[in-house]
């Protein structure tokens, strides 16, 4: 780092081949490393070849977002009766993803990294101070990324606070299937455990209504390309938040939430969470300038499945709750679990 800081990477590798690599730069899913149907063991996430590139910034890829993930709108919220000013907000009033110094762009601290009988995991974690980004209370982080005999990447994050405050992380990872730098995601085949999405006004923020997929271009409750009806969606492509079905679970319990498949290379890859919602989004901006090793990134070469609460949540009160007081543990689990289609 530039402060001389040492930043750490971990590689986790199951009996089965798949490889993992992690750095405490951001807690940054770096690589995901994951044979396709002949065999041939190619990374699924868009990443940069050198620590410098990412230093130098990204589109998030791979991090951990927070302290807020996803956007909070009138710059702040009202907590216990007192205002919170955010510091990093847009003209239009909103904060997006912790704001300029988020989680992301901090460099966490290699608590643990170790190898059990089924599985090996890497461990990091951050103190953020009271006041940071201008959200209150003094939070402790814990990111724990672990992979099993099973082809499942387990993604859990865990949080204290010492002042009530609102919390929503999310990892950013973009995944093609295909292969990182192999083109658009256009032809994976996504399905969605969501019978509503959030409607949002012009500036990507919750009116607080919940909208229908049924007869839509946000219906994937079957399995769709994602770029059949892609052209149908304002702003280029899919940027929205869709309400994970959870009815009779609870908060703990994991739920199927997404599934993508790849015909060319024959991937499958299943999402698993605890979290309420899932922000979609088809790489609408990404840069052909912004490349590495296994090509240039550009418009819809990856797809985001972003496992969160929804955005706007500390100013929306119907909305399930991001509000985490002293003595309470924050916690929420993704899942990623990879497969191979019984056919082409």
């Amino acid at each position: 780092m530039p402060n001389g800081d040492q930043v750490y990477r971990h590689t986790l590798v199951n009996d089965r081949g798949l490889r993992v690599t992690v750095m405490s730069y951001g807690a940054t899913l770096v690589s995901v490393e994951v044979p396709d149907r002949e065999g041939r063991l190619e990374n699924i996430t868009l990443s940069l070849d050198t620590f410098d590139a990412y230093l130098k910034g990204h589109p998030l890829l791979g991090s951990t977002v927070g302290r807020y993930a996803n956007r909070i709108d009138t710059g702040g919220f009202t907590l216990d009766g007192k205002r919170h000013d955010l510091k990093t907000v847009g003209k239009n009033g909103v904060h997006i993803h912790g704001g300029r110094e988020g989680v992301q762009k901090l460099n966490w601290k290699p608590e643990s990294s170790g190898i059990g009988s089924d599985f090996a995991e890497a461990v990091f974690t951050h103190t953020s101070p009271d006041g940071h980004e201008g959200f209150p209370g003094q939070v402790e982080l814990t990111a724990t990324y672990r992979l099993t005999n099973d082809n499942e990447l387990i993604i859990e994050y865990q949080a204290t606070t010492t002042k009530p405050t609102h919390l929503n992380l999310a990892n950013h990872a973009y995944w093609n299937l295909s292969g990182a730098g192999s083109g658009d995601v256009l032809h994976h085949q996504l399905t969605l455990n969501a019978d509503q999405y959030l409607a949002i006004d012009q500036r990507k923020i919750p009116t607080g209504e919940y909208s229908g997929v049924a007869g839509t271009p946000f219906d994937f409750r079957e399995p769709h390309t994602i770029g059949e009806r892609i052209a149908q969606v304002e702003g280029g492509g899919y940027d929205h938040c869709f309400a994970i079905n959870r009815k009779g679970k609870s908060n703990a319990d994991l739920v199927l939430c997404a599934r993508v498949t790849d015909p060319l290379s024959g991937r499958v890859m299943d999402v698993l969470t605890t979290q309420p919602g899932v922000q979609l989004y088809t790489a609408n901006y990404l840069s052909p300038n912004l490349k590495s090793k296994h090509g240039a990134y550009g418009k819809h070469h990856a797809i985001c499945l972003e496992t969160q609460h929804y955005p706007d949540s500390p100013n929306k009160p119907d909305f399930p709750s991001t509000l985490l007081r002293p003595g309470q543990v924050y916690k929420q689990t993704t899942v990623h679990r990879f497969d191979i289609m019984e056919d082409k």
